[in-house]
């Protein structure tokens, strides 16, 4: 039988660097449980989009999957149970969602379609416990300054783009096509932080 942690961790399903800075700003150890997602090697959670999925359906069912993987990868280790965090961020535009871009041209055109316009950021949060399974999707609506074509070619030449849903990132140089946000600022980031406290203590875990 797997053994109830009495330590103050939760584990972290999700490889994103940011996610794990945003829990340490909040003070939240973590101990990682990183899960495939290299599609050579095969993946644990696929993120496909299923045909006629919404955008917020989408991104609350990946984030659900990852967290439930998780949780069955802890039982069947007999690992000492604490709660799950896994989380998962899509951008969408029109209805579509943009994922990360795989070429600078999918860069370019990404950054062509949000120049000027609002978007929105949905980043859903799951937290899996001994005795809850909750989630919670924040929606962040951003609007981008009107992008001059010099601007997204200089952008897309770095490596900013390319892994980032919508081909950029709000914590990096994509930072002054911003011209206002409404909502998360580290729900955009990848982790709504007053949302994920609010989860973690419904599982057990103080914040």
């Amino acid at each position: 039988m797997p053994t109830k942690s009495t330590d103050k961790k939760i584990y972290l399903a999700s490889k994103s660097p940011r996610r794990r800075e945003l829990l340490r700003q909040i003070g939240v150890d973590f101990e990682l449980l990183a899960l495939r997602s290299d599609p050579a090697r095969g993946v644990d959670v696929s993120e496909d989009v299923h045909p006629g999925e919404a955008p917020h359906d989408y991104v609350a069912r990946v984030a659900r999957e990852k967290g439930a993987f998780a949780w069955n990868i802890l039982l069947m280790r007999r690992q000492p149970l604490r709660p799950v965090l896994s989380a998962d961020t899509t951008v969408t535009i029109d209805g579509e969602i943009l994922g990360k871009p795989a070429s600078p041209a999918e860069a370019m055109a990404m950054l062509e379609r949000l120049s000027g316009r609002t978007h929105q950021v949905l980043t859903a949060v799951a937290v899996h416990g001994m005795d809850v399974a909750e989630q919670f999707t924040q929606v962040s609506n951003v609007r981008f300054a009107t992008l001059t074509p010099a601007q997204i070619r200089a952008y897309c030449a770095t490596p900013e783009p390319y892994d980032k849903a919508g081909g950029y990132g709000i914590q990096g140089p994509a930072a002054i096509f911003i011209e206002h946000i409404e909502g998360s600022h580290s729900g955009i980031m990848g982790l709504p932080l007053f949302e994920t406290a609010t989860l973690l203590r419904k599982a057990g875990f103080p914040v």
